[in-house]
This record gives C-alpha cells, structure tokens and sequence, in this order.
C-alpha cells in the first residue's frame, strides 16, 4: 500500500495510525489479499502476502542482485507484515532483521516466522524504527531490502544515507523507486551521498499497470471493503487510488541495487565479525 505516494510526509505517530489500520484490518479479512492477487494474476506470491508491488518475478530478481551467502544478514528496511524478508531468509538461508513504523505490522511479521522458518524463528526478529532512524550499528548487513517504503520517509536522501551506514563493506541495497513521467532520476546522487554506487538498474514495465489494475479494483469494491473494512479505512484506500491513478501513465519504476565499496575493511563489531545459528535446510516453494 502506498501509502503518502503523493502527499507531503506526515508525522510519524499519524503515519503509523494510518499503517496500523490498515493491517488491522487487513487481518480481518481475506478481500484486500484476493484484490492484489486479481491484480497480480499468475505473479502474485499468495504466501508472501505483501501490500506493496512485491510479484514473483521481482522476489526472482531481488535474489539474484543481493548475491548474499548463507547465514548472512538481510535487512528489510519498511518490513510490513514481513512476508518478502522471511521469504528470502528461507530461500537464502539467511539471518533477517525487518522493521517498520508500524507495530501492528511488526507484531504480524513475528507471529509469521513460524510459517517460513518452522522451530528456527531465532533467525529472525522485526522491531518499530523509521527509515531514517533505524537504531542499527554501522556496517551491521550484508545486503538491505528496501520495497515500496521510501516514500514513507520524511527525507528520503537522509533515508538513503542511514541505510548506506548500516550496509557492511560489499553489501548491496537493493530497493524499489519509480519516477513520473518526464521526472529526472536523483538516485545516482543519493548512492554518492550515502558512500554507494549504483549497480544495476532493472527497468519493471508491468509495475505501472499493476498498480493500475489494483487501484481499480479498490474503486469497483468500494462497497465490500466498506462492509469489511470500515468506512475510515476504505475512505484512505480510495483517496490513494483516485490520487496515485492520473500519474501512472509515462511511470518508470525501476529494481534499484546499490552496492558499499568493498576496498574499506569492516571493523569489530560489524557484519562480518557476526556469528548467528546455522541456516535452515529448508527450501523456498
């Protein structure tokens, strides 16, 4: 959910209030789960369950431009429910470490460590931070995921930055962006201010129109998300949809992957000085 996609940031408590509700109520109900997948058609991950633009073809490609090793740590800057962390940290047998602005969001993400990881939920823990201000050491990852969350932040260039102090020497970000139509991309300057470079920049053509199908949808089932939402609740859905949905013509969105020089050595402490329980053997599905 995109939540401030065109709006000037709001403070943090009224921000999480808006998250929380909708994950609240999401919880309650299977419709908002069966309006993405209809969007999605064949490319929506069911058991991943994400509120954002988070397809098969993306979790495919994520995989392949982290590059991370088993037993590493990932990082999923703006978690949610943490469906698309918890599916990597079971395909890569990975460490996981989520947060979000949202406690409620947070609190669904730990109930589902048990669906991806069986009895080794002690390989993943989520917490409340903001984007801006994640509480976590420097160098401390190995790779950050970052999807549909950046427009959260109330300064996305001191975003960038905090992510790029928390990333290990030769760990990658990797984090979803899009640009309007005739809009000059900025994230080649905000990889040189968070001490990164840009990697690979993968173009997502179906990303517009899926969002696109989705808001249409929230639209033509106003009625059954009243009746199964709430009117507060469907009332900032379609706010979202009928402002987001005249700027999606001419959008770009793009897979971004930014990567830490790995020429500086990591100090005590960080990444690579970390220890953590053995990887799981079990596989992605």
């Amino acid at each position: 959910m995109n939540l401030n996609t065109t709006a000037a940031p709001t403070p943090r408590g009224q921000r999480s209030a808006q998250y929380d509700a909708f994950h609240a109520a999401r919880a309650r109900t299977d419709l908002v789960g069966r309006l993405y997948a209809a969007a999605m058609g064949e490319d929506y991950p069911a058991e991943v369950a994400a509120s954002s633009s988070c397809d098969w073809p993306l979790l495919g490609l994520m995989t392949a431009r982290l590059k991370m090793q088993p037993g590493q740590l990932l990082v999923d800057a703006g978690c949610g429910t943490g469906g698309t962390g918890l599916w990597l940290a079971r395909a890569l047998a990975l460490r996981l470490e989520g947060f979000d602005l949202s406690p409620v969001a947070v609190a669904q993400a730990t109930d589902r460590r048990p669906h991806f990881l069986g009895d080794a939920t002690d390989r993943a823990a989520f917490r409340v931070a903001e984007l801006e201000d994640t509480g976590l050491p420097d160098g401390h990852a190995h790779g950050i995921l970052c999807v549909d969350a950046l427009g959260r932040a109330a300064d996305r260039d001191a975003a960038v930055r905090e992510l790029g102090r928390v990333l290990a020497p030769g760990g990658r970000l990797i984090m979803t962006r899009s640009l309007r139509r005739g809009a000059e991309p900025t994230w080649e300057e905000q990889a040189r201010g968070a001490g990164l470079t840009v990697e690979h920049v993968d173009e997502r053509p179906a990303e517009p129109a899926t969002w696109d199908r989705l808001y249409r949808l929230w639209i033509d089932h106003a009625d059954d998300l009243r009746r199964k939402l709430g009117e507060a609740q469907t009332q900032n859905m379609l706010r979202e949809a009928h402002q987001v949905l005249p700027t999606l013509p001419g959008r770009r969105a793009v897979l971004l992957t930014l990567r830490r020089p790995a020429a500086t050595p990591a100090a005590p402490g960080t990444a690579d000085r970390m220890t953590g329980p053995a990887p799981s053997e079990r596989t992605p599905q």
